[in-house]
């Protein structure tokens, strides 16, 4: 059987999502999201989809960007996907490979990839020059079966609400975000400084749930949040949950946590997924007194190029 690799198709969307969902089933995927994800992609990132193919059937994807809102330059990102019925063909070989001579001719000079923790995936990532850094856990809940502690009652000052709420003006939850997203860990720092961009691809996310995320407000500004994810297929995921440093120490984190799962439930959610930072032991103890429990853990890798 012969491998291609090629850019993506406008009809290739689902076929991408069916592939990433096989190979990472932790993380949400969507026809509808991978597509709007390709149209929203910012030029700086110069993001290029790939596909690998054999015999017109899809068995392998790439993301690939470079890190266009990092404050160092240079720094581009690589995540290969093959569907696990289609693996030793080639396919992650040749992605890689495509992947790496884009970002290179884009400027890039240094590569993060997430690679499963397993064997054969890390094997896979040092035979092409990639170095193992830090690791991150996903998380995994039954909402059908979970006991999740009590809801409780905010304390005073405190008022728990929906994002939605905030339809008509988001910018105080784009700030929030910012601020928790400037000290979050990870080997590539990020720096929120678009408004209208996060406006149009967090807000407007096909995945995001407005509904389902919690903000917790302390007289009237926004405090700490838990961010939703859903898929409309009962799946849902964590996409973020922070607090804004001046309120650090209160447990509205957890609060606003605590409210959205609850939130999730009642809405027929039946799985919650999130990720956590194997060095964040404080995010990592949270998730636990939920009753989340670690389904699968990946470790970032790096490679220089040139």
């Amino acid at each position: 059987m012969t491998v291609i690799v090629r850019d993506v198709h406008p009809d290739d969307a689902e076929a991408f999502a069916r592939v990433r969902r096989a190979a990472l089933p932790y993380m949400l995927a969507s026809g509808t999201q991978v597509a709007f994800d390709w149209a929203h992609a910012h030029p700086d990132a110069h993001a290029r989809p790939l596909v690998a193919e054999v015999d017109g059937e899809i068995v392998g994807t790439v993301q690939l960007r470079i890190a266009h809102d990092a404050p160092e330059p240079g720094i581009g990102s690589v995540n290969v996907y093959v569907h696990p019925e289609k693996r030793g063909l080639g396919a992650g070989t040749l992605l890689v490979r495509a992947a790496e001579e884009h970002l290179a001719r884009c400027g890039a000079t240094t590569l993060y990839s997430w690679v499963l923790d397993e064997p054969g995936f890390r094997g896979f990532a040092e035979r092409h020059g990639y170095e193992a850094r830090r690791s991150a856990h996903f998380l995994r809940l039954d909402l059908t079966s979970a006991e999740l502690p009590p809801l409780q009652e905010p304390p005073a000052g405190v008022e728990l609400r929906a994002a939605a709420a905030f339809a008509a003006d988001p910018r105080p939850l784009f700030v929030l975000d910012a601020v928790t997203t400037a000290d979050e860990p990870s080997d590539v720092g990020s720096e929120l400084t678009d408004y209208e961009h996060w406006l149009a691809t967090t807000w407007n996310h096909p995945l995001f749930d407005p509904e389902l995320t919690t903000v917790a407000v302390v007289d009237g500004r926004p405090a700490a949040f838990s961010a939703a994810q859903t898929d409309g297929l009962g799946r849902y995921s964590t996409a973020m949950t922070g607090t804004d440093p001046a309120f650090r120490g209160r447990g509205l984190a957890k609060l606003a946590k605590n409210a959205s799962l609850h939130r999730a439930r009642a809405a027929g959610c039946t799985e919650a997924f999130t990720g956590n930072d194997a060095g964040n032991g404080p995010m990592l103890a949270i998730n636990e007194w939920f009753g989340y429990e670690i389904c699968a853990t990946e470790v970032r890798h790096v490679r220089a190029l040139g």
